[in-house]
């Protein structure tokens, strides 16, 4: 799945609750994506920020959901990631033996694993607790641009690692 596709999947309720999290640490981040989901939605920013909370937060995530903003969907779920979830995605940067430096890859090539091994981690991963986060880190993995891995979108396509 690409990254506005993940939004679109997401409930309204757990993109509120993503958002009040990058809220919380970087107030900028919102203004940012506010700015945009505006131009995207072709809103001005203004009128997107006088609407009630709720209905704002709607129109974030429909703009945020369109495929001409896949690019801002992937910046604001990775900054979720960076800034509220880093233990969580070292943990899996670790686990699957990817060189990066706070979360950040740091190799120009992402290699996959062998199926089964990658099988394996994934099963690893998404055993612990954190699971809905865990399932949202894979998603948002599997769909960045520089990550090619069709391994791991099959499995994340099966029910058994839903």
């Amino acid at each position: 799945m690409r990254p506005h596709q993940i939004i679109a999947a997401m409930s309204q309720e757990r993109f509120d609750q993503l958002l009040g999290s990058l809220s919380d640490i970087n107030p900028e981040v919102i203004q940012g994506t506010t700015a945009a989901a505006a131009q995207i939605l072709k809103f001005r920013p203004k009128f997107l920020m006088k609407q009630p909370p709720a209905k704002r937060m709607k129109s974030i995530r429909q703009a945020v959901s369109r495929p001409n903003a896949n690019h801002l969907a992937e910046e604001l779920l990775a900054v979720y990631f960076l800034k509220c979830q880093l233990s969580l995605l070292i943990e899996w940067l670790d686990l699957i033996g990817l060189e990066h430096e706070e979360g950040i890859l740091t190799q120009d090539e992402v290699p996959c694993p062998e199926a089964a091994d990658l099988e394996k981690k994934v099963q690893q991963f998404l055993g612990a607790s954190d699971g809905d986060d865990r399932k949202l880190l894979l998603q948002v993995f599997s769909g960045q641009a520089a990550v090619e891995w069709p391994a791991l979108d099959e499995l994340l396509a099966t029910p058994a690692s839903a």
